[in-house]
């Protein structure tokens, strides 16, 4: 075999590789994702322990708990429900 075919063998070896890894990283990050996503919508009520749905109030979305023992949000969502200083 020639150094010339040899050395493209080589680089063609070595992208196979480079596209196996790119796809295990593409997998991994989507599994990933999809665990951020169920993480979200598996919390619950610290009170009831009924999961937790999203609800809009007054535009300002919200994680609150379906029997209506409360909501969570964070600063900027509890700014938008309060009153405006004049």
């Amino acid at each position: 075999m020639a150094t010339d075919e040899k050395d493209r063998l080589g680089n063609k070896l070595h992208d196979v590789e480079a596209a196996r890894e790119n796809e295990w990283a593409r997998k991994r990050d989507a599994e990933l994702l999809a665990k951020l996503r169920d993480r979200q919508h598996a919390m619950a009520c610290p009170h009831c322990n009924q999961p937790l749905v999203e609800k809009t109030e007054r535009g300002v979305r919200m994680m609150a708990c379906p029997t209506d023992e409360g909501a969570w949000l964070d600063a900027n969502e509890l700014k938008g429900l309060l009153p405006k200083k004049k």
